[in-house]
């Protein structure tokens, strides 16, 4: 189950929201072992396509070196499908390379409404688990 702050839900749909008809990205930190997604890290899609994400290298390097040094880890790693249901895609899946993170996406589809679901993926394997957003 993924247990995360209200305001990082909201962070990250106005994230999808912004850049939408584009896909937004982006990593929630928390410290190492703790499964707690604390520090929200909004990320460049490399991409700049309404149907594909890629972190920039540069950027990634650039946080994953920042996360190192704090101790953190990519607790959440997120981003949005602007016409689509929120479910991994194929190419999604063949690029999940944090065993460890939640996968969060954010449909954008409608614009009145969000949708906002949490996926584990290992070796290809996607399973869908609860979220539970709880107040600052």
């Amino acid at each position: 189950m993924l247990v995360i702050r209200r305001d990082l839900v909201d962070a990250m749909v106005a994230h999808a929201r912004r850049d939408h008809p584009d896909e937004a990205c982006g990593v929630i930190a928390g410290p190492y072992g703790s499964d707690r997604p604390e520090r929200f890290i909004e990320m460049e899609n490399a991409e700049r396509s309404p149907t594909f994400y890629r972190f920039d290298a540069a950027e990634q390097l650039k946080v994953w070196r920042e996360m190192d040094a704090n101790d953190e880890v990519p607790v959440v790693i997120y981003h949005s499908h602007t016409a689509t249901e929120a479910y991994p895609s194929r190419t999604d899946i063949s690029f999940a390379g944090e065993p460890e993170a939640h996968y969060v996406l954010v449909s954008t589809r409608d614009p009145d409404e969000h949708e906002l679901r949490s996926y584990r993926i290992v070796d290809g394997v996607v399973t869908e688990e609860p979220v539970k957003i709880i107040e600052s």
